[in-house]
């Protein structure tokens, strides 16, 4: 005599299944993207008359990444360790050297006449270099212009950046600013 199959009520099945699925959908997290912080230029105005502007040799610092992701700054061939402190010496220009970045006065609201840097430091890669190298190169930069930030602001205003209000940060950013030009990538293969 066979046995009748007992049947599984199923309705609290589906209930469980939704809670699992709302559980779920509440505490995983999704990976964001990734990327570099960059303020880019307004749109040029279509009637604007677009000048040349000459920039003095001893203002730029030419940081340089190969296919082999090898760094030169200045022609000098370096460690990425080195570029921090190379960025700095340069943008800084302690002792008014002839061969580093000119100052000149400006007129900073709130601050005053300081005499900020006409450094520039352009970064150029080839497509060959490794984004790892670029991300690391592009860090190592703007850990100079947030050390040399930093260090103007405790001398100032006696605080790190970062703890400084909106108004001070704004002066902190007009007499120490962050100009980093970044050349399209140059194709090695042709």
């Amino acid at each position: 005599m066979a046995r009748p199959t007992q049947e599984i009520n199923a309705g609290s099945m589906a209930d469980i299944a939704f809670l699992l699925l709302i559980f779920f959908l509440m505490v995983t997290t999704m990976d964001t993207e990734a990327g570099l912080q960059r303020r880019l230029p307004p749109m040029p105005d279509e009637n604007q008359v677009t000048e040349d502007i000459k920039i003095n040799k001893r203002n730029i610092l030419v940081v340089r990444l190969n296919d082999y992701d090898r760094l030169f700054a200045g022609g000098d061939l370096m460690d990425i360790s080195q570029l921090k402190d190379k960025a700095v010496e340069f943008l800084t220009n302690p002792a008014n050297a002839e061969n580093l970045p000119e100052r000149e006065t400006k007129e900073i609201e709130g601050f005053g006449n300081f005499a900020v840097s006409k450094g520039v430091i352009s970064l150029q890669n080839t497509r060959g270099t490794s984004y790892k190298a670029y991300i690391a190169v592009q860090n190592e930069l703007v850990k100079a212009v947030n050390e040399i930030r930093d260090n103007f602001a405790r001398q100032n205003f006696g605080k790190a950046y970062i703890a400084l209000d909106e108004e001070k940060q704004t002066i902190v950013r007009k007499a120490i600013p962050q100009n980093i030009s970044e050349a399209e990538p140059k194709d090695t293969n042709k």
